[in-house]
């Protein structure tokens, strides 16, 4: 009689401790995918990784002809975004609207651009350097872009987005732009707009 009843201790053990472990399981999968999830959204490891991001979530036919990068041979690039060196502040400032004055602040930089008419597309994508505030460069960036006089027509629309201390400023056609906006923040739910409006003379 006691050796049936250890069997029977020991089986319902057996199963109790399989129950537990199941749902352990499950929600250690479950806090495992809540972790994936998150790392995916903050671990970007570059400028050029979120906009390639970004890019790489358009299905084909919604793609339009691009360039990236800066114009050095290693890093301009067709139909996909590029790295920007960070050192010609001057070159930031013309090309994707970066304000010269606020290079210091910055230690990485990509882009994406129509490749017909900067006006209808242009996108940066820059990180902060530790220690400097994201708000003011985010700041300066904006009144850089909504002050500029325009050569070939006038975008619609600009807007900046923060994820940590990386900042992506676009501006063009607006369907264009809300269309990307769109793909940035279902890429990166905890990235914040911070800036959304129109852009008129």
């Amino acid at each position: 009689m006691k050796r049936l009843l250890a069997i029977l201790m020991t089986a319902l053990l057996a199963l109790s401790l399989a129950a537990c472990g199941g749902n352990e399981a499950n929600n250690g999968a479950d806090a495992s995918n809540t972790a994936n999830s998150s790392e995916a959204q903050e671990s970007v490891k570059s400028s050029l990784e979120l906009l390639t991001t970004v890019w790489d979530s358009y299905e084909e036919a919604d793609k339009f002809a691009t360039t990236g990068g800066d114009m050095s041979e290693e890093n301009m690039t067709t139909d996909a975004p590029g790295k920007y060196a960070v050192d010609d502040g001057e070159m930031l400032d013309s090309s994707l609207g970066f304000p010269a004055s606020a290079v210091d602040k910055i230690d990485d930089a990509a882009s994406l651009m129509h490749m017909m008419n900067a006006n209808t597309f242009t996108c940066g994508a820059f990180h902060v350097k530790e220690g400097q505030d994201v708000d003011e460069v985010i700041a300066a960036i904006k009144d850089n872009i909504m002050q500029r006089q325009w050569i070939c027509g006038m975008p619609d629309k600009l807007v900046i987005v923060k994820a940590d201390s990386y900042i992506v400023s676009f501006f063009g056609e607006k369907e264009i732009v809300e269309t990307f906006k769109g793909k940035l923040t279902e890429a990166y739910p905890s990235a914040e707009t911070v800036c959304d409006e129109m852009i008129t003379e």
